[in-house]
């Protein structure tokens, strides 16, 4: 896709879809990781795999600095690029939990709210087993605020307190190894999982180096410098592969 035509659609719909962003080989090694994790993590659910395990993790940071993911990243964020946090969101068959409407920008601690995600597939993301789904054009919309969810047991524990009009919600379909790009404010949600068929994608939060986290007791400590000039937030160091101890990777001695 031309990085034209990408930004137009972003800029008209919220989001777009980049299929086939990286390689079945990538695809597979994360979906090990995420089998390794829960193995290591037996006490958090699937869709609690969330970036505080990042921090000495060579894979995850591997995964989030492929040059075809930054490559995308930076049609949106510019060329110095640090990575603001990172999640598997892996609804198990039949129990998967709803994410319920929302804006991501809602959340977030950053100044300013210059931020892409990306959406990368690990496992086919259908209409069965809870794919993300979005209000086309509602990023042009304030961010909102929050409201507790209630009695659902979803995965976020709160909601957009806008009132809604869900008729025109798409969809989004994927296949393992395509990319869903979206904007901070629009507004997003998915399913429970009642298929047979696990559901796992990975979030992937970019920044340029100019973004401030400008909370220091958030969850969201400091980045990762990915690509380009350094700025203004203290960075994590790249971890050092361990065998043994980390998820195994192609090209992991080069991590040491």
């Amino acid at each position: 896709m031309e990085s034209r035509t990408a930004r137009d659609r972003y800029e008209r719909d919220g989001y777009l879809i980049w299929r086939s962003a990286i390689d079945a080989d990538l695809v597979a090694e994360a979906a090990g990781h995420v089998e390794w994790l829960q193995g290591r993590h037996p006490e958090l659910r699937g869709e609690d795999l969330g970036h505080t395990l990042m921090t000495h993790d060579p894979f995850w940071v591997r995964l989030a600095g492929d040059d075809r993911l930054l490559d995308i990243a930076e049609i949106f964020v510019g060329p110095d690029i640090a990575l603001f946090a990172s999640h598997y969101i892996c609804k198990p068959p039949y129990t998967g939990r709803p994410v319920l409407w929302h804006q991501d920008g809602a959340f977030w601690p950053l100044e300013p709210m210059e931020v892409v995600t990306l959406w990368l597939a690990v496992d086919p993301s259908t209409r069965e087993n809870g794919c993300l789904r979005v209000l086309p054009g509602s990023h042009r919309e304030p961010l909102h605020g929050l409201r507790a969810a209630g009695d659902v047991d979803d995965v976020l524990g709160s909601e957009t307190d806008a009132d809604l009009d869900v008729s025109a919600a798409v969809d989004l379909e994927l296949s393992p190894g395509d990319v869903e790009i979206h904007h901070p404010s629009i507004v997003h949600g998915s399913e429970a999982n009642a298929s047979p068929h696990r559901r796992c994608g990975l979030t992937l939060r970019y920044i340029p180096t100019t973004t401030r986290i400008t909370d220091p007791e958030s969850p969201y400590p400091s980045a990762f410098h990915l690509r380009g000039a350094p700025g203004v937030n203290p960075c994590q160091p790249r971890p050092h592969y361990v065998p043994g101890e980390h998820h195994p990777f192609a090209g992991c001695e080069a991590w040491r």
